[in-house]
């Protein structure tokens, strides 16, 4: 019995780890093609109005426009990818 409810707990924690390492990863949907990105890490960069506008963070405030800009800028600064296709996956 004390091994199936160390197993169920273990599982249980494997799940939480997995659901956080998924919330992390943001999918930006582009005809281009989808960019995904690990919205942790951004973050860690930026303040959440970059991205988010003024108020609580909820939907981006960007157009694809102004997102592509900061992006790739910031990618051109930080030696991060800037080919299309190093971003945009189809």
């Amino acid at each position: 019995m004390k091994t199936i409810l160390t197993a169920a707990f273990a599982a249980a924690l494997l799940s939480v780890g997995t659901l956080a390492i998924a919330n992390d990863t943001v999918v930006l949907a582009n005809k281009k093609g989808d960019v995904t990105f690990n919205h942790k890490k951004h973050s860690e960069s930026f303040v959440c109005s970059t991205c988010h506008g003024e108020g609580e963070p909820a939907k981006l405030d960007l157009n694809m426009k102004t997102a592509h800009a900061l992006c790739k800028t910031c990618h051109q600064e930080k030696n991060g990818p800037t080919a299309c296709n190093d971003c945009h996956h189809k």
